[in-house]
């Protein structure tokens, strides 16, 4: 449930319901917004009187949160979040761009990427290090060496980093490195790898599951905001349909639904999505269009000799005219890049 305080509240009455609560052994979350404070209350209300909160000092009103996520709902959290990762606002007016290769293959490549990426006007170069591949034959990712070599490219262009976390034991060297972790759709429901995350001051990318309802999909999230890690970042990287011409069904509906569930910021992955480099262009600017707040996209120096996801990925003319097109729709949508 949330208590709604009179907009006029003071510091001390807010403090006065939040202490009666935690009394009560309920968790309380404070949030502030422009016009006035509500405390949202996780636990068993059974042992709290309800009506007598109601009745305290400037407590204009309690409401009753049904939906199963809690810190993840709009209603507990009116306001958006925004997640500052050094200068760069993720769920703001400013559009995030996270754009790299699917895995980093050797120094060479990786630097080159970067530059592309810095050039074209991403913020972030996105690269994996260890890699869930469907087959156990396929490359699986250089490792630390490979989080090394991204470390490098952010020291040499000022790129922030992103880069997956596949395990409980290999999260401490990962948090070493990255600037966000990203947990794959197939990690989606790793809840060992959610809780260990939610222990860490990293702001987290959580990806879709391949066949995740929009419910379980922020249920995931909870988990890691339940551990006390706010900075929670949702990715849509299409679903599994019966549609096999594209690699996936990328649902955009997912951003407006999102965006009215949700106080946390949504970002696009049309690589995944699609499957194919000739619609991640389109896919990006009707991502963009429909409100995300950033996207992540593959790029490739010579995408036909990539290790891992060639056909999806952008060759350097594509993401430069990614770039151009998105950065139309994000003028007319208010949006800076």
């Amino acid at each position: 449930m949330i208590v709604v305080m009179n907009p006029s509240a003071m510091p001390e009455s807010i403090e006065k319901v939040k202490a009666r609560l935690e009394e009560a052994g309920l968790g309380v979350h404070i949030s502030t917004g422009e016009n006035r404070t509500i405390l949202g209350v996780l636990g068993d209300k059974r042992k709290v009187n309800i009506q007598a909160i109601e009745m305290m000092d400037e407590v204009e009103k309690i409401v009753h949160i049904e939906a199963p996520f809690k810190l993840a709902n709009k209603q507990f959290h009116p306001e958006p979040t925004v997640i500052s990762v050094g200068d760069i606002q993720i769920g703001s007016q400013q559009l995030a761009v996270m754009a790299g290769p699917c895995s980093v293959e050797s120094r060479e490549q990786l630097l080159e990427t970067a530059a592309i990426v810095k050039e074209g006007g991403a913020q972030f170069l996105r690269g994996g290090a260890y890699k869930p591949r469907s087959s156990p034959y396929s490359f699986q990712g250089l490792g630390e060496e490979g989080l090394k070599i991204l470390a490098e490219a952010r020291e040499k262009t000022g790129l922030k980093i992103v880069s997956e976390v596949m395990d409980t034991e290999s999260l401490p060297v990962v948090c070493e490195y990255v600037d966000v972790l990203q947990i794959g759709a197939r990690n989606m429901q790793n809840f060992h790898l959610l809780k260990a995350v939610g222990r860490t001051d990293k702001p987290v990318l959580l990806k879709r599951g391949l066949s995740a309802t929009i419910e379980e999909w922020l249920m995931a999230a909870e988990y890691i905001l339940n551990e006390g890690n706010h900075r929670v970042i949702l990715c849509e990287r299409g679903i599994r349909t019966f549609e096999t011409y594209t690699r996936n069904t990328l649902d955009l509906s997912t951003v407006p639904v999102i965006k009215h569930l949700s106080h946390l910021p949504i970002i696009i992955d049309p690589s995944h999505g699609t499957g194919k480099w000739r619609y991640v262009v389109p896919m990006a600017r009707a991502a963009v269009a429909a409100g995300a707040d950033g996207l992540i996209v593959e790029v490739h120096p010579q995408p036909e000799k990539a290790w891992s996801d060639g056909p999806q990925s952008l060759n350097p003319a594509a993401y430069a005219e990614m770039m151009k097109e998105v950065r139309k729709i994000a003028a007319v949508m208010g949006r800076v890049l």
